[in-house]
């Protein structure tokens, strides 16, 4: 893939770093009401030699701190010595949400709706606005850290508008189980990246407020992979290659077709088909028992970790993906892969 060209004179926040020199940097933000500033830091990490702009973020859903993890060591890793081009790396962008342990800003807006934002409006919005003007102006390619939300947790997947051949080019880099082909939603991060006409990726894998160190390995390696494809740093072998890549064209949910105590039958990246069971909801004397059925056939991506649901919530996540393989092979080629980390 051919390799943009990094500007000589990278400035952030009125900061100029040079080609070979690394700094951290504070965005100012907002005021809280104490008069406190808040900032956004981002760690520029910049090669001697010219390459591609790499931003790699986390946290725009402030509970969502896998990512965050994931971006820590990242920057730690001995690989960048060798590092083309510049590397972007926002732990945090919804500052506000983090430090209060939710997904949202403190006017209960969710950031990732309010892309590509405005200078004069909402709190989400003048957020977004620096971000993009910030990191997104500043880049050639993009990859946004997530994990589920409200309870849920997501098996180590890539969401990727795959139509673009640089992004699907990535994202089978990237080498996760699986890659949803999913579309642009309105205000996220991922269509204004869009319309400014460069590929990124949206890594999902996790549970809000919770560590999982495969996925945080399995977000390091893809990452690092992705930067191996872009001319960032050498390549690394083996990658996953298109032929065993997992695609899914649409995704299901399993709703809970009564109110009770979930009982899971299925694991994440399980293989289900139309009807399978995947899980039973009680009362609590277990005198009123119902099976919760697949919608389809595909791989379980997501699931609920709350036993406590209530009728028609979304309880597990299915992917349909194209082709047959063996489950079982699959997963051992995805691990395979985190312990040689």
């Amino acid at each position: 893939m051919e390799a943009p060209r990094t500007p000589t004179d990278l400035k952030i926040a009125d900061t100029s770093i040079k080609p070979g020199l690394r700094a951290t940097i504070n965005i100012p933000v907002a005021r809280l009401h104490t008069h406190t500033q808040m900032t956004m830091p981002v760690h520029v990490i910049r090669g001697k030699k010219d390459g591609p702009v790499l931003f790699v973020c986390a946290a725009i859903h402030g509970d969502e701190i896998l990512g965050v993890e994931i971006v820590r060591r990242l920057i730690q890793s001995k690989r960048l010595a060798r590092l083309r081009g510049t590397l972007l790396a926002v732990p945090v962008v919804n500052v506000f949400g983090f430090i209060n342990h939710s997904r949202y800003l403190p006017d209960r807006r969710d950031l990732n709706r309010f892309f590509p934002g405005s200078e004069t409006g909402s709190l989400a919005s003048r957020l977004a606005h620096i971000f993009m003007e910030e990191i997104v102006s500043k880049s050639t390619h993009g990859i946004d850290l997530h994990t589920g939300s409200n309870h849920r947790i997501n098996l180590p997947q890539v969401r990727a508008r795959l139509e673009d051949p640089q992004t699907r080019a990535m994202a089978e880099a990237f080498g996760a189980p699986v890659v949803v082909d999913a579309n642009l939603r309105d205000g996220s991060l991922r269509q204004a990246v869009a319309e400014k006409g460069f590929p990124m990726l949206l890594y999902e894998a996790g549970e809000a407020l919770r560590f999982d160190d495969a996925a945080v390995r399995a977000g390091i390696r893809g990452i690092r992979s992705v930067m191996g494809l872009i001319g960032m740093l050498p390549a690394e072998t083996p990658k996953r290659g298109p032929a065993s890549l997992l695609i899914a064209n649409s995704t299901l949910w399993a709703r809970a077709p009564i109110s009770g105590i979930l009982r899971t039958q299925t694991q994440l990246g399980g293989r289900v088909v139309q009807n399978a069971p995947l899980g039973l909801i009680s009362d609590p004397f277990g005198e009123n028992e119902v099976t919760v059925f697949s919608p389809g056939a595909g791989i379980v991506i997501g699931r609920t970790n709350l036993p406590l649901v209530h009728a028609g919530d979304a309880v597990f996540h299915i992917a349909a993906v194209d082709g047959e393989t063996d489950e079982n092979a699959e997963r051992e080629e995805f691990q395979d892969g985190l312990n040689r980390l």
